[in-house]
């Protein structure tokens, strides 16, 4: 199960991996997977990973924790699989996107395209049990997702981190802000949105502004 990320995130967590905690949480997520039903299915648990190598990370965006409705989760937080209807949350992000930049609201809530420019979509609890939000707390997933960002924060140049409400700001804290681009800014659920912290806020124009301003490719939202 944990064998499978992509080479470039083993070789940079290699050490993450071998810690008694690391080993706790692989024991507990494997009894999970057999004894109920959870998700994403086993091979996307590191998807985030696999489809955004680290030396090719661009823009880190920071999830809570996967779906947990039957099909939706696919390993990369705010997206959904093919044929699967939007959450709200995912909904109010393509409708800033479309007054952002112009664009068409998109026909798919998979963000694998996304992830396939340099955008880790980064959940904070990479597994979660059916129907029960927040199941696999607690149980050393943050510990995990903090040393991915640290690690990102540490070695890399010039990333622009999206942090988008309470929770993703604080686990942003320990993010150089000298060395990276940081925008903060309301969660895209309703409840944040309808009381004004998302719409406006411009952040797929001004990531892409920035990146330009660097000399990278801007990302195709």
């Amino acid at each position: 199960m944990f064998s499978d990320i992509h080479a470039s995130w083993e070789k940079v967590l290699s050490a993450e991996f071998v810690k008694p905690y690391f080993q706790t949480l692989i024991s507990f997520v494997k009894n999970e997977y057999v004894t109920r039903t959870c998700f994403p299915k086993k091979t996307e648990i590191f998807a985030a990973f696999d489809h955004c190598p680290f030396d090719k990370v661009k823009v880190v965006i920071i999830g809570q924790d996967p779906y947990h409705g039957f099909g939706q989760a696919n390993g990369l937080c705010f997206s959904v699989n093919d044929g699967i209807a939007f959450p709200p949350s995912l909904t109010n992000i393509f409708k800033e996107i479309q007054v952002d930049l112009d664009q068409p609201f998109p026909k798919t809530g998979n963000l694998e395209c996304w992830a396939n420019q340099g955008v880790l979509l980064l959940n904070a609890t990479l597994t979660v049990r059916e129907s029960e939000a927040g199941s696999h707390q607690k149980q050393g997933w943050e510990r995990f997702t903090d040393a991915v960002i640290q690690k990102i924060s540490e070695d890399n140049q010039n990333v622009v981190f999206l942090l988008w409400g309470g929770f993703a700001k604080k686990k942003g804290a320990k993010i150089d802000r000298t060395k990276h681009f940081v925008l903060e800014t309301g969660h895209p659920s309703p409840l944040s949105a309808n009381r004004g912290f998302w719409f406006g806020n411009k952040q797929f124009s001004r990531t892409n502004d920035y990146l330009k301003s660097i000399g990278k490719q801007p990302i195709n939202w």
